[in-house]
């Protein structure tokens, strides 16, 4: 792990770049925000520790109320429970015998569920369970539309849910139903019907497993682009939204929805870099490039330049050009980045900076939190 890129109480002139900025105060507006959010509804809240992979933030959300947190891989999860966390889905397919040990063993120390969507998985994970003396839940994840993990929605849950419950050490929790396609879905009438969509074919396999004796006490879903469709639907009962305490310049370009005229959150994240070459003058260059940006779902935003343009990254470069720029920019200049993905972008990171009063003359660093599970991939 590197040293910090600042101190705390230094001034935000004094970070050195690039680094991963939270706006603290932003930040918690979003996790009260999203807190007030499933309280109205009636659901519980288990936030995905992918988007921050941090312990510390974990605990945030769960003083605000959140059951416990999901996440993607064994490795998360090991860091979730080091840190404190006692109640963690692998909302994903564990498949190869060392992730199952990993994860059989983990499940001694905390609660663990996790998500399946074939018999073979369903069988390993019960032997890895019987050796490392414990009990996992388990959810059958069904495709509701994203066509990625998920068994076809209807009788083959029904199939999974009857073994899973033969096993002494598994027991059934329920559904996994999540569309992730759904959430970057531009206009509000898109993102509706797909819910919509998900909603019928999750209500059906429900339907298939009460009459086969099966209750769910957990159906499982949701993000933050569409979440409150899936809590008023009456059949998501836990949301798994993560990207909502940071937000990216992606889900920025989502239309708001209903009578609303901007999104319940708000820009928490960013990337601050440094100016470090001016070329021939038509363009300036930054210290941020693609080892300090994921541009899987586009370039970032200049925060507060919209006449600045980023475009072709390297491996340490940026370019932001001055083609309609009303000020250019001079070596040493430092600029503020809307990460394009929040959640790859944090992976390049070991700290966060967490700075109080961001974007005023007063801004000052209040808090260096580690990155825990960067890397954690396994």
């Amino acid at each position: 792990m590197s040293c910090p890129p600042a101190q705390i109480g230094a001034p935000f002139s004094e970070i050195d770049t690039p680094a991963l900025i939270i706006d603290l105060d932003a930040f918690e507006r979003n996790l009260d925000t999203m807190a007030a959010a499933v309280s109205k509804l009636g659901v519980r809240l288990r936030p995905h520790a992918k988007t921050h992979k941090s312990p510390i933030i974990a605990a945030k959300q769960i003083a605000r109320g959140a059951i416990g947190m999901c996440c993607q891989k064994v490795a998360e999860a090991e860091i979730l429970v080091a840190g404190g966390v006692s109640d963690v889905l692998v909302s994903n397919e564990v498949v190869g015998l060392r992730k199952l040990e990993r994860l059989a063993g983990l499940a001694r120390h905390a609660r663990i569920s996790v998500c399946v969507d074939d018999a073979i998985m369903v069988e390993q994970l019960s032997h890895a369970a019987e050796r490392a003396g414990s009990q996992i839940e388990v959810l059958v994840e069904i495709d509701v539309g994203a066509g990625r993990c998920g068994v076809r929605p209807g009788p083959a849950a029904t199939t999974l849910a009857r073994q899973v419950a033969a096993s002494r050490f598994l027991s059934f929790g329920g559904l996994q139903a999540y569309h992730g396609s759904a959430q970057h879905l531009r206009t509000p009438e898109e993102r509706r019907a797909a819910i919509a969509g998900a909603a019928n074919a999750t209500a059906e396999t429900l339907r298939v497993l009460k009459d086969a004796g099966f209750q769910c006490r957990t159906i499982g879903g949701a993000g933050t682009g569409t979440f409150e469709l899936e809590g008023a639907s009456g059949i998501w009962n836990e949301l798994q939204a993560g990207s909502y305490i940071f937000m990216d310049a992606d889900y920025a370009k989502n239309l708001a929805d209903g009578a609303r005229n901007a999104n319940p959150f708000e820009h928490a994240l960013f990337v601050i870099a440094t100016v470090m070459s001016t070329g021939a003058g038509e363009h300036a260059v930054i210290d941020a490039g693609h080892k300090a940006l994921s541009n899987d779902s586009g370039f970032p935003v200049v925060l507060g330049r919209p006449d600045l343009r980023y475009h072709r990254p390297s491996d340490e470069h940026g370019l932001l050009d001055f083609d309609s720029a009303s000020s250019r920019l001079a070596i040493g200049d430092k600029v503020t980045l809307i990460p394009g993905h929040c959640d790859p972008t944090v992976n390049l990171y070991d700290w966060y900076v967490g700075v109080r009063s961001f974007n005023t003359p007063d801004a000052r660093v209040e808090a260096l939190w580690p990155v825990a599970a960067r890397g954690a991939v396994t």
